[in-house]
């Protein structure tokens, strides 16, 4: 296993995968080509395939991944011909079959999103960030990611009535309630599950890149540090690079040579960065 840690490998993830050790892995956070998207690169995969081609890969993730371990799907819908295809609902669908928990759906708001029109529907600003488990039981650090808790809380605070003093039970009896006055006196609070985080690819010179903070998030909630963080499209590497700057090991596999290369570039840069803030 030694030989995969901090290394950025090229091939074909499937390939690779099937030689590493079960239960190796801490998280897994990826982006996968989407349907029929990058052509030139990866050859494309057609919506009515898709769930074919991926189960193979996300078979290999569940064996590898340990058992209180998070896989993160970066993934969206595409429409064709004027209907949104349903292939990722077919992937969830089978990926519960194939013996994945799904645990939780967090969607990605570009914030800034061009603007765009169609004669049916308008721009896409938002995509999936699937969750899958092996079980209910898993690593799950809350704490690290806790935001600053709001402006809402120096009116909402100041005149707390009497029901805000007591848990108040959601009215259609889920189970689910809350108690205002919990909020006294705290600065930081738990996020939603809608992370508002901008597009980043014209300085990655990779047509699908994430931004950083999109892995960053991810990686600090269900990783601590020396913990392995395994990204099998890589692309230009950005999971890598937020893994190396929180003190994480990382995996990085990709199919495409010009992209392995651009990953150990932006590796390199990114160790040179640190280095300069540690003088």
């Amino acid at each position: 296993m030694i030989k995969y840690i901090n290394k950025i490998i090229c091939g074909d993830c499937l390939d690779i995968m099937k030689k590493m050790p079960d239960a190796c892995v801490d998280l897994v956070v990826t982006s996968p080509p989407y349907a029929d998207n990058r052509k030139n690169t990866y050859g494309g995969i057609s919506p009515d395939k898709y769930t074919e081609w991926f189960l193979p890969v996300s078979g290999e993730l569940l064996r590898i991944l340990k058992p209180h371990g998070t896989f993160i799907l970066n993934i969206k819908e595409k429409v064709v011909d004027g209907e949104r295809s349903t292939y990722v609902l077919e992937l969830i669908l089978e990926m519960k079959k194939q013996g994945w928990f799904w645990t939780e759906e967090f969607i990605w708001h570009k914030k800034n999103s061009f603007p765009g029109k169609w004669s049916n529907r308008f721009r896409d600003s938002w995509e999936r960030c699937l969750q899958f488990n092996k079980n209910k039981n898993f690593a799950m650090y809350q704490d690290a990611v806790k935001v600053p808790i709001g402006s809402w809380a120096q009116s909402r605070l100041k005149n707390l009535s009497r029901t805000d003093l007591a848990r108040d039970e959601a009215k259609n009896n889920s189970g689910f309630g809350k108690k205002v006055a919990n909020w006294l006196n705290k600065d930081t609070v738990y996020p939603t599950n809608v992370l508002y985080l901008p597009t980043e690819c014209s300085n990655k010179n990779h047509s699908a890149a994430f931004p950083e903070e999109l892995p960053t998030w991810f990686i600090k909630l269900f990783t601590q540090e020396n913990d392995i963080v395994l990204d099998p499209f890589i692309g230009s590497g950005t999971t890598a690079v937020a893994a190396k700057k929180l003190g994480r090991n990382y995996i990085g596999i990709d199919l495409v040579r010009e992209y392995c290369d651009l990953s150990e570039s932006n590796l390199k840069k990114a160790s040179e960065y640190q280095y300069s803030l540690a003088e």
